[in-house]
């Protein structure tokens, strides 16, 4: 059946239908989740094949959009793809990102170059990509809430989001199978997948009927794609050291890109207040469910972004090779040992997702997010070297918190949105969700460096002198910015091997260069910096765990938007108190409108209330 009917099947073949869009909006988001982190682990092997120093000064930029290519372009587009759903079918947008995907997946697998030409193609493929990507997160949500009733919306929200959120963690495995055999690996696996998907999609989605089209928000979609890539680029170089500073927080050019997306921000919050189809609807922030739902979804991914690659460099940098394993080994054996955080996903995504269904979103995504700053801080109380028994079961702790808040929360967000504007709605959370990832990196790693340059360039110091090493080499390697020893950890390098270069290490004898290169000198020295900035980013994440807790406690009871009859734009109707829902209220030339309807708080009564009215 092709993708462009324009109607549900018929009701006998509906809850056939429910599942097949449960399952391959689930698989486009596993997919494009995946590919997001496997690149991580696997970035040691594309750059040994694509013979580039990622570490060398003038290649920080190949390293750096490597990794957050992917999300920031993702970011960026997320709206504007989910408004064009809205507008063209969301189907037809969603099965079109299943093919750029897959596209962009064969283009990177067959990178033919090397050096830094190999790096920049990598860097453009991984933006199409991104682009690919935000088709499918952009859509997906609206898709399955136009499929599934409202009573089973939580379960089916909850296991494609758990999907997202676990696929980022899967990443991070696959890639350190996949990559020490052939790097291209870690792209041509999604090419199968990719196709097999596109035609299952192009085949069996249908399209629900759109009462309406409207224009094209030109104006809003540029500014708010400049002002976005400002702000997230300027983040990015935030953490670069620049000049004599360690970071570039001071430079003039991030500061430039920081004022400059945030003016873009501000005039695109005032276009959108003019034209006549906004592509981001302001209008939508007056439901309250759709507010306080955005804003935990905004905290909670500040507060979690950062944690993968704290955690990588906890387990990388220090924990594996304190416990025997060699720094070339530690990429695939850190994904390994994360798995914890990816079960606690697993299991509890689905199940709060039903039981929000029953009882509503706010019990489980609030205390999901109480219970995830609960385990940040715990967390914090562990020692450097911890017992790994301990550490999973936080971990695991974690991605029960986290997996019990995010199915609820998305299917609270979802049920109070008018279905007109299901598409732009899941874009607008998407992007608090994705700008808030690259927005936790740059503020976990600015704690970090922070937290290592009080201690860390007199701890090298003093350590490689008694090794050995002259005091002038030990000087200049003390103070390199302490963002490069993160990123020769979190690559797998051999740190003091890749720190102080070959002459100063022939310089050493034998048995004092095994030491140094060895896998107890660096965490050793490393451990009482890196503790100190450790504190200080978990401290972080627990008080934004904290304040999403509350912002979700806001959205109030079970809200779930119902239409009895055409709905016009969100906010222009309210249910008459005492009508039930699902019925039409006729006004003189004007159709039925639509209606909400929330379930009483316990101890409170019953209330009816158009989606205009409080969350």
């Amino acid at each position: 059946m092709s993708a462009d009917r324009t109607a549900l099947p018929a009701h006998h073949d509906r809850d056939r239908y429910k599942w097949v869009v449960l399952s391959n909006t689930t698989l486009g988001v596993l997919m494009a989740t995946i590919d997001l982190s496997i690149m991580l682990i696997a970035l040691p092997d594309i750059f040994v094949g694509i013979h580039i120093d990622p570490l060398h000064p003038g290649n920080s930029f190949y390293l750096l959009w490597m990794i957050l290519s992917f999300m920031v372009v993702s970011s960026v587009l997320v709206v504007s793809l989910g408004r064009l759903g809205d507008m063209f079918g969301r189907v037809r947008m969603y099965n079109l990102g299943f093919a750029v995907y897959t596209a962009f997946s064969l283009f990177l697998s067959v990178t033919w170059m090397s050096g830094r030409g190999a790096a920049l193609w990598l860097v453009l493929m991984r933006i199409g990509q991104g682009v690919g990507a935000a088709f499918l997160i952009a859509n997906s949500s609206a898709i399955l809430t136009d499929a599934f009733p409202e009573h089973q919306r939580g379960m089916a929200l909850g296991i494609n989001q758990v999907a997202g959120i676990s696929g980022s963690f899967i990443g991070l495995v696959l890639g350190g199978i996949l990559a020490p055999v052939q790097w291209r690996l870690i792209f041509l696996v999604s090419v199968p997948i990719g196709l097999f998907g596109t035609v299952w999609a192009y085949r069996k989605l249908r399209e629900v009927p759109r009462r309406a089209h409207a224009r094209i928000d030109w104006l809003g979609n540029v500014t708010f794609a400049l002002g976005l890539i400002g702000v997230m680029v300027g983040i990015t170089y935030g953490i670069q050291p620049y000049g004599g500073h360690t970071m570039g927080w001071t430079s003039p050019v991030v500061d430039a890109l920081l004022a400059g997306g945030a003016a873009l921000l501000a005039a695109f919050a005032v276009i959108e207040t003019r034209v006549p189809d906004p592509m981001f609807r302001l209008s939508l922030f007056r439901i309250r469910a759709f507010t306080a739902g955005s804003l935990s979804t905004l905290l909670a991914s500040i507060g979690r972004g950062g944690l993968m690659f704290m955690l990588i460099i906890w387990l990388q940098g220090i924990w594996l090779p304190e416990h025997g394993y060699s720094f070339a080994r530690t990429p695939l054996w850190a994904g390994i040992y994360m798995l914890p955080l990816t079960a606690g996903f697993l299991l509890a995504g689905p199940m709060s997702g039903v039981l929000s269904d029953r009882f509503g979103s706010r019990p489980f995504a609030s205390g999901g997010m109480l219970a995830a700053a609960a385990s940040f801080g715990l967390l914090e109380l562990l020692p450097v070297n911890f017992p790994y028994p301990l550490f999973a079961l936080l971990l695991l702790m974690n991605g029960l918190a986290m997996g019990a808040f995010a199915a609820p929360n998305r299917a609270g967000v979802m049920n109070s949105l008018p279905p007109q504007h299901r598409g732009v709605g899941s874009g607008m959370n998407s992007t608090f969700q994705n700008a808030a990832q690259v927005l936790s990196i740059g503020i976990f790693f600015t704690l970090m460096i922070v937290g290592l340059s009080s201690s860390l360039p007199q701890t090298l110091t003093a350590g490689l002198v008694r090794q050995g090493v002259s005091p002038a080499v030990a000087a200049r390697v003390a103070h390199l910015p302490p963002v490069s020893v993160l990123f020769a950890a979190f690559l797998g390098y051999s740190p003091m091997k890749h720190l102080l270069g070959p002459a100063a290490l022939a310089a050493l004898p034998a048995s004092r260069r095994a030491v140094v290169t060895g896998r107890q000198f660096f965490p050793a020295l490393i451990t009482g910096p890196f503790r100190n900035g450790l504190h200080e980013a978990f401290l972080f994440a627990t008080v934004a765990c904290l304040v999403a807790a509350g912002a979700s406690w806001l959205r109030g009871g079970k809200f779930v938007y119902r239409e009895g009859g055409a709905a016009r734009d969100a906010g222009e109707h309210a249910a008459r108190p005492g009508v039930p829902a699902g019925a039409a209220v006729p006004a003189a030339g004007v159709p039925a409108p639509a209606l909400a309807t929330r379930q009483a708080d316990p101890g409170g009564s019953p209330a009816v209330q158009g989606p205009s009215g409080g969350g």
